[in-house]
């Protein structure tokens, strides 16, 4: 068996992840139904990336500008206020 290089993404700086715009590979988008949230944030401490936000207001939202499409906001959601929307 012969054998294959790894490659895999490098971080030169800490904390940078928050200036890349990483949206580009998603096929779902995660939306909240804010009459359903309770805002326990629960979604934003397991989203591996800066795309779970606070609004002003108190509110959840998404910035889908950082946002993967992983569903793991969905998933953690424990009112089940998040769901996953195919990206048209």
């Amino acid at each position: 068996m012969a054998h294959r290089p790894r490659t895999a993404a490098l971080i030169f700086e800490p904390g940078s992840s928050a200036r890349n715009v990483t949206a580009g590979w998603r096929s779902s988008r995660p939306v909240v139904d804010l009459a359903n949230c309770v805002g326990c944030l629960i979604c934003w401490i397991y989203c591996p990336e800066p795309a779970i936000i606070v609004t002003e207001d108190g509110k959840v939202a998404i910035d889908y500008d950082h946002c993967k499409g992983c569903g793991i906001c969905a998933v953690e959601c424990p009112r089940r206020a998040i769901r996953m929307v195919r990206e048209s």
